[in-house]
């Protein structure tokens, strides 16, 4: 088995596909190929009908200045006396009938000459020893007779002679119409004009030939560099898989419709690439959930089964203990509930996002919750700065839950003594902008792009005995996302966080 080196495997490869009739080269190749021979065959075409206009013409018009330099008396009949003969001018003899073959002092190679008129017919002045002269129908030399009489130009005919050969003829008038004189037909074969024209057609099919061939070669080789960019392209996806999403086509490689095909590509790939990621990233999520959620489901249970086992070895019957176990059973089963309420929310803002919508006047929402902010700061300082005439579109149940999570977590992170929430609702640019600000412990930084996770805690003060499950910022932007808003975080250790909500005007307001 004979081993080719790499240069002779790609020419292999090139020429297998620039073969193959489905491929781009070959369909190419073969079309340029049947449109230059299309337009090679129509020039040819072309070429054949100019060429025998353009002698016809010409030769019509030599053979119409050689009828009119010619002298009337070359085409009269011979003096002749007693039957005598008489001495043509030009070598030959003239018969002895005025009318015969031969009679006249004129003959001219590869011309037929006849004269004509409505009294005298038709008659072949060289007759036998000559061309024979072809013969139109009467009527046809009589309105010939009459164009002439009225001084116009009569054209060129093409005709069958008696013998089958055909003929170009012209026709004139050798001398003044007062005289008497018959009209001049001259003719001449086209069978030499045909062959200079055949002939001229077989130079340029050769050329055309030669032309097709160099042009097959040169072509092949100019169309194989200009789809070096496409080859490279399709060598470039072929090598993409899901590992390699991140590698991209060049943009620019000097044609304009490669150059937007790999900017497709690259949009795809770029597409593709974030869908993995994001199928990746849900994953990630989805496992972190599910074991996050097991363990907030598996501590209070483990208290439960823990405080079970208590009772059993016989601390019901130590109604101090039996009371303590009951009421730690009954704070953990609180705290089950509470989390499976916050999970089945989730679940529904996942899968209805839309959810019930009314008017709602923002502002007098808040002061209705007032009291009930003041009860849950105790002794923490709560200031409302709120612009009057507010709408949204929500609800107002979902809304309080909001600002009631908000609150909550800044109550959890305030000095007791010395905390201070601030709750202010203004509107901007057809969008209502709700805040609530603490100056608590604060975040840090490295946290706030994970506070809105679900199960995600910060520091050891959210903790199970002081905090939730680490759901309630989660619910709230889902809420919030609900209803067309989005929810921000700032924050500074030491001087406080504050929580941004952004809601759409209703179209009245706006």
């Amino acid at each position: 088995m004979v081993s080719l080196s790499k240069k002779d495997k790609r020419h292999w490869i090139w020429l297998q596909r620039l073969i193959s009739p489905r491929s781009l080269r070959s369909q190419l190749l073969a079309r340029s190929l049947f449109i230059l021979a299309a337009l090679l065959l129509l020039i040819g075409f072309l070429q054949f009908w100019i060429m025998e206009s353009f002698l016809y013409r010409n030769q019509a018009k030599t053979m119409e200045e050689q009828l009119m330099s010619m002298p009337p008396v070359w085409l009269g009949p011979s003096s002749r006396s007693g039957g005598g003969a008489t001495n043509n001018p030009f070598g030959g003899q003239s018969g002895s009938d005025p009318r015969g073959s031969g009679n006249r002092f004129l003959y001219i190679p590869d011309r037929s000459l006849a004269l004509f008129d409505n009294q005298s017919g038709f008659e072949d002045i060289f007759g036998e020893d000559g061309l024979t002269a072809p013969r139109l129908t009467s009527a046809e030399y009589q309105n010939i007779t009459e164009q002439i009489n009225d001084k116009q130009h009569v054209p060129y005919r093409i005709v069958m002679d008696s013998e089958g050969n055909e003929q170009l003829i012209v026709f004139s008038s050798p001398g003044p119409r007062n005289r008497g004189l018959p009209m001049v037909q001259m003719g001449t074969p086209t069978k030499p004009l045909k062959d200079l024209i055949v002939k001229q057609l077989l130079i340029f099919l050769m050329l055309s030939l030669l032309a097709m061939v160099a042009g097959l070669v040169l072509y092949t080789k100019a169309l194989r560099r200009t789809l070096i960019p496409l080859s490279s392209m399709v060598d470039t996806v072929q090598r993409i898989d899901a590992g390699s999403l991140a590698e991209r086509l060049p943009a620019v490689q000097g044609q304009q419709e490669v150059d937007q095909l790999a900017l497709s590509f690259n949009g795809m790939l770029e597409r593709l690439e974030d869908s993995f990621e994001a199928e990746r990233e849900s994953k990630e999520q989805m496992q972190r959930f599910l074991s996050d959620a097991s363990h907030e489901l598996r501590t209070p249970l483990t208290s439960i089964h823990g405080f079970i086992e208590v009772l059993k070895r016989g601390a019901a019957s130590n109604s101090e203990q039996l009371y303590s176990a009951l009421n730690s059973m009954y704070g953990e089963s609180v705290r089950i509930n509470k989390l499976v309420e916050d999970l089945l929310m989730l679940t529904k803002l996942d899968q209805a996002p839309q959810q019930e919508q009314e008017v709602i006047q923002l502002g007098s929402l808040l002061l209705e919750m007032q009291p009930q902010l003041v009860m849950m700061a105790q002794e923490r300082q709560v200031h409302l700065d709120l612009t009057a005439e507010v709408h949204v579109m929500a609800d107002a149940h979902k809304l309080k839950q909001v600002v009631l999570n908000l609150f909550h977590n800044a109550v959890q992170h305030t000095d007791s003594d010395r905390g201070t929430i601030n709750v202010t609702l203004y509107a901007v640019q057809h969008k209502a902008e709700l805040t609530v600000k603490d100056n608590g412990s604060g975040i840090e930084s490295e946290h706030l792009p994970h506070i809105f996770e679900r199960f995600y805690r910060t520091s050891s003060s959210r903790s199970r005995k002081q905090g939730g499950a680490g759901l309630g910022l989660a619910i709230t932007r889902s809420i919030v996302e609900s209803y067309g808003g989005k929810i921000t975080v700032r924050s500074q250790i030491g001087a406080g966080t504050e929580f941004t909500i952004i809601l759409p005007l209703i179209k009245s307001e706006a």
